[in-house]
């Protein structure tokens, strides 16, 4: 072989090792970037081609594929869609996934790497390859009611169970209908986006339950006790309960609560001035340590995006003040409320919590299954006891006293969150309750009265009450 041949085979030697390169960079580094390209329709038009598996409350599918008669086979559906678009989130042509859709897609549409076998099978078989189904841990009565209770309000309802950290529910308001994105019809799912996206009043879409933070108020009052009982003070410890001038300021926080009071009782009472003197006395780091021990600086749930609750890292005195009675910049997601809560009922551990019981092959095969695993040790088991007393005292004695139920102890707390002196409060309410063991976060976005009302022992405890209830 001469010089020149030689050449010509040694640049097309080294061509096609480059395209082999190419080919395999693509396939085993590239592909998960060229398939999340919205350009590549060739990958949209494969997931819809697929039966895709269910998302399941008990025995029931929130989330299910059913045969279509046009160019995708397969349309999803949602029976219960804005009760449970939260949780399910949607699934689109156009605009992609959201929530288990999106986070349990791989699952859903059988590509995941634990149906590599399934998915062997089946090309073996010839079978149409099928999506695995998801169970979550809602309770349906709880679902329902939650949303019943809260109705048309802005805002936010999350129920766990302490022990275990499953979700019993999760509402979030005003919602959507999936289904509505999810359409064939790609003209009308196009319509329903602009329609829900352009609705910045309400926003829709926006997930209150877990993504966003707000102010919580007097519920952040439960935290500052933890502090304080951790510190060494008793519920029958006697605090100052007058007028208190924030230092080096000339704002005062007013009092309806006399001189002085015992903890349990500044609690009962909802005592702003004297949880505000307490927590300059405990000082920001004690604060901001005990909000961490119950999960504030983590995003909690890994089932769907969440964002973290926060207590403020640089913060002053009289903002330490503030901050003490869920105010300043303490802000913190209903998920994150109802944790406290939890960790009070389950002798201070603050459990995982999580929205996925398990995920099945079609062939009913168990892929994988969530096991309960503590997060943190907010407070000893002693310590939690006495917040249990103080929390049921809220109850039984104080703001809380709508939340009650017959034949249940029921231990809460009260919160009204008023930072800009324009709109109307935030009403919160958290309690957990033993039998039917759970814990529960009520946040109403908009409480329609005047913001010196208790809100949250107006609005938001007869819903917490109402969930405990379809539990029973």
């Amino acid at each position: 072989m001469n010089r020149p041949i030689r050449r010509v085979a040694l640049v097309a030697m080294l061509m096609t090792l480059a395209l082999l390169v190419n080919v395999c960079v693509s396939y085993l580094v590239r592909q998960e970037s060229l398939n999340a390209n919205p350009q590549n329709r060739r990958v949209t038009d494969a997931a819809f081609a697929q039966d895709r598996g269910a998302i399941l409350v008990g025995n029931t599918a929130i989330a299910e594929t059913v045969a279509s008669k046009d160019q995708f086979k397969f349309q999803r559906r949602y029976p219960q869609g804005d009760l449970y678009a939260g949780v399910t989130g949607f699934f689109s042509y156009n605009y992609g996934s959201s929530e288990l859709e999106q986070s349990y897609g791989s699952q859903l549409s059988g590509n995941d790497d634990s149906q590599f076998v399934n998915r062997l099978i089946d090309l073996a078989t010839g079978a149409t390859p099928s999506g695995a189904s998801v169970q979550t841990t809602l309770n349906a009565k709880a679902q329902q009611a939650a949303a019943d209770a809260l109705g048309s309000q802005k805002g936010a309802v999350v129920a766990l169970n302490p022990s275990t950290g499953a979700i019993l529910a999760m509402v979030t308001s005003p919602t959507f209908d999936p289904n509505d994105l999810a359409t064939h019809t790609l003209t009308d799912a196009t319509a329903a986006w602009n329609k829900l996206t352009g609705d910045t009043k309400n926003r829709p879409m926006a997930n209150r339950a877990v993504r966003e933070i707000f102010p919580p108020g007097s519920t952040f009052k439960v935290i500052v006790s933890a502090a304080a009982l951790e510190a060494g003070y008793e519920p029958d410890s006697v605090l100052n309960t007058s007028s208190y001038k924030l230092p080096g300021t000339t704002t005062t926080i007013g009092t309806t609560c006399g001189d002085s009071q015992t903890l349990k009782r500044a609690l009962e009472l909802s005592c702003n001035s004297a949880f505000a003197r307490l927590g300059v006395k405990l000082g920001a780091d004690a604060l901001r340590e005990q909000a961490e021990k119950f999960g504030f600086g983590t995003k909690p749930l890994a089932d769907i995006t969440s964002v973290a609750s926060r207590f403020p890292d640089e913060i002053d005195v009289p903002q330490t003040g503030l901050a003490s009675i869920g105010g300043y910049d303490v802000a913190a997601t209903p998920l994150q409320m109802a944790m406290v809560a939890a960790a009070v009922r389950n002798d201070g551990v603050v459990m995982q919590p999580y929205l996925v019981e398990s995920v099945r092959s079609d062939d009913l095969q168990l892929l994988s299954q969530t096991r309960p695993s503590q997060l943190s040790l907010a407070t000893s088991s002693a310590n939690a006891a006495k917040l249990r007393q103080m929390m049921v005292g809220v109850v039984e004695n104080g703001t809380g006293w709508r939340a009650q139920v017959s034949g249940v102890t029921v231990g809460g707390k009260t919160g009204t969150a008023n930072s800009d002196n324009v709109r109307t409060p935030y009403a919160w309410f958290i309690a957990w309750a033993d039998d039917p063991e759970v814990a529960i976060c009520v946040f109403v976005q908009d409480a329609e009265m005047p913001n010196t009302d208790v809100a949250g022992g107006r609005v938001a405890a007869p819903i917490a009450k109402a969930v405990i209830e379809a539990l029973r």
